[in-house]
């Protein structure tokens, strides 16, 4: 082999080398920000504390989804008062659950979820006299429609 060739094989080793470090070191300064958890990973402890602390509240104004809540799969209520909103209430039936409030415009759904397998058809979210949210699935639609009582989130019986 000539002292030409030996040179060129050296360069485009040369080469080859430089441009895959250039590559390497691209890669890891914008992939992370392509495949990288958004937030950073979170140990099981973070969890664990996110889980137990109060769900976040949203206001009427905003429009923004708030925590989504679980209960048995009949119709229920629980009271949840919290500073921001004393007279908060959740309700579930089969198709999902709804977090109520009584707002000075009457009662606001500050959240819903529907379970597993059921999807969101309709919302009137309020604040109004009633507002209802109707979930599609499996077993049909279920809708629950709730109404301020004494400025407390009650079912309406009537739906």
């Amino acid at each position: 082999m000539g002292r030409r060739t030996l040179l060129a094989v050296a360069g485009w080793l040369a080469t080859a080398v430089v441009a895959t470090l250039i590559g390497v070191a691209a890669i890891r300064l914008v992939g992370e920000s392509l495949t990288g958890t958004p937030g950073g990973v979170r140990s099981q402890e973070e969890v664990a504390r996110e889980l137990a602390a109060p769900p976040r509240t949203t206001t009427p104004t905003t429009g923004t989804p708030g925590p989504t809540a679980t209960s048995p799969a009949s119709p229920t209520a629980s009271t949840s008062p919290t500073p921001d909103a004393p007279h908060r209430r959740s309700f579930s039936n089969q198709g999902g659950s709804v977090v109520a409030e009584c707002v000075p415009g009457g009662v606001w759904l500050a959240s819903w979820s529907p379970k597993q397998g059921y999807s969101v058809e309709d919302v009137d979210r309020g604040p109004d006299d009633d507002a209802e949210v109707k979930f599609v699935g499996p077993s049909g639609e279920h809708e629950l429609s709730v109404r301020c009582a004494g400025g407390v989130p009650v079912l309406d019986p009537d739906d």
